[in-house]
């Protein structure tokens, strides 16, 4: 089992209307992230919690942590459709101005 708590900010970006090098950078810093949790075992379920001061909604939640599933898959070396992993999602709420992420991988 791994725990980790990352600094980002994750924003739905269902309507965002962007740069594309704005887009890109974030995409690129949610997925280079992942280099800071561990590598684990498989057959594993990782629950991706986001810690922010408001709810998304379940669509715009799993859409908005793409990028980071996208790292987290690269880190376990399969594709993030690999049935050996299940995706989780979750979220609480925290403090104005705090945001964050936590990533939990328990063995399945």
């Amino acid at each position: 089992m791994s725990t980790t708590y990352l600094p980002l900010r994750i924003e739905s970006v269902a309507n965002l209307r962007e740069h594309w090098t704005k887009k890109a950078k974030r995409a690129k810093a949610h997925r280079l992230a992942m280099i800071a949790v561990p590598r684990n075992d498989l057959p594993c379920i990782v629950t991706l919690t986001r810690v922010a001061p408001r709810p998304l909604d379940t669509d715009n939640l799993s859409s908005a942590m793409k990028n980071v599933r996208d790292g987290i898959a690269d880190r376990l070396g399969v594709k993030d459709n690999d049935p050996r992993v299940e995706w989780r999602y979750a979220q609480r709420k925290g403090e104005p101005k705090e945001y964050g992420m936590v990533v939990e991988i328990l063995p399945r």
